[in-house]
């Protein structure tokens, strides 16, 4: 039997379901359209595909280091549940391990990648279908460093929060240590020349505000600014910022007594910047238990 647009169309509308998954459903089916909705269920994709509306601003962040060359990722689910869940764990080990053996620069190329349970798209897919929740990979940097520079990866509670660090020179110590400043201390960037014009433009603009509305004459709050613009590349800023182990020196300053020189550094938050479930849960068990 032919298969028509007009059939893709009514079965998209009817599954969630991608066109070309449509598509395919209906041509291994001779176009039963009730054969084609079982047959993308029993595939995980429509299952998965109506999930799509859902929030997954939960889950987990990771670092994997193969030699020269280490990867930080994110992938979400909606639950903090499903973060524990074994198979969620191991499907980001398998994405993980992945990314190791590519140069992709895209999470839509990433997807294409095989794994040993077909391309990440799928393994994602399939894990939604199994585990019954929205899952969504949502990003990942691949990060490369020379043979005298050393990473530092640190992962702070139960994988929330991820921070991986490139060191030129002192030691895979110091480089640890770095990383652990940066999930601690959320800074937004890793040197002050990194902050980009409209938000220091933004941050003078307000700083000066408040100087004069403290009652200080224009000339005097423009210096008054610049004094107070360190202090907000202290907050901000990973070289600015104090040592946690020794508040006398700055992150930068400790890394030079070492020896070394910052490099670069990458800090995922899970969910950050990400809407929020603010379910009732105990309201959907219910009903769940009626059938609804």
């Amino acid at each position: 039997m032919e298969v028509t647009a007009s059939m893709v169309k009514d079965l998209r509308e009817q599954t969630g379901a991608g066109m070309m998954d449509c598509k395919k459903a209906l041509a291994e089916t001779n176009g039963d359209m009730e054969a084609a909705i079982n047959w993308l269920r029993e595939k995980g994709i429509a299952k998965s595909a109506k999930k799509e509306s859902r929030i997954a601003a939960e889950g987990l962040a990771n670092i994997y280091i193969d030699g020269n060359k280490a990867v930080i990722l994110e992938v979400n689910s909606e639950t903090d549940f499903v973060s524990k869940n074994e198979e969620f764990v191991s499907m980001i080990d398998t994405i993980g391990s992945t990314l190791l053996k590519s140069d992709v620069k895209t999470v839509e190329d990433a997807k294409n990648l095989t794994t040993p349970d077909g391309t990440i798209g799928e393994l994602i897919v399939n894990k939604i279908a199994k585990i019954g929740e929205k899952l969504s990979f949502r990003r990942f940097e691949i990060v490369t460093k020379n043979d005298d520079e050393f990473f530092g990866s640190y992962i702070h509670m139960g994988g929330k929060i991820a921070a991986l660090t490139v060191i030129k020179g002192a030691s895979e110590a110091v480089a640890k240590d770095v990383a652990m400043q940066a999930a601690a201390m959320k800074p937004l960037y890793c040197f002050p020349n990194e902050v980009p014009a409209d938000v220091l433009d933004n941050e003078r603009t307000v700083l000066k505000e408040q100087a004069m509305n403290e009652g200080k004459p224009a000339d005097i709050a423009e210096k008054m600014v610049e004094g107070r613009i360190k202090k907000f590349y202290k907050e901000i800023c990973l070289s600015e910022q104090p040592f946690i182990k020794d508040g006398d020196l700055s992150v930068e300053k400790y890394v030079t007594n070492n020896g070394g020189e910052i490099k670069s550094m990458i800090r995922y938050e899970v969910g950050e910047g990400m809407e929020k479930r603010n379910d009732n849960f105990a309201e959907e068990v219910m009903n769940q238990v009626k059938g609804n």
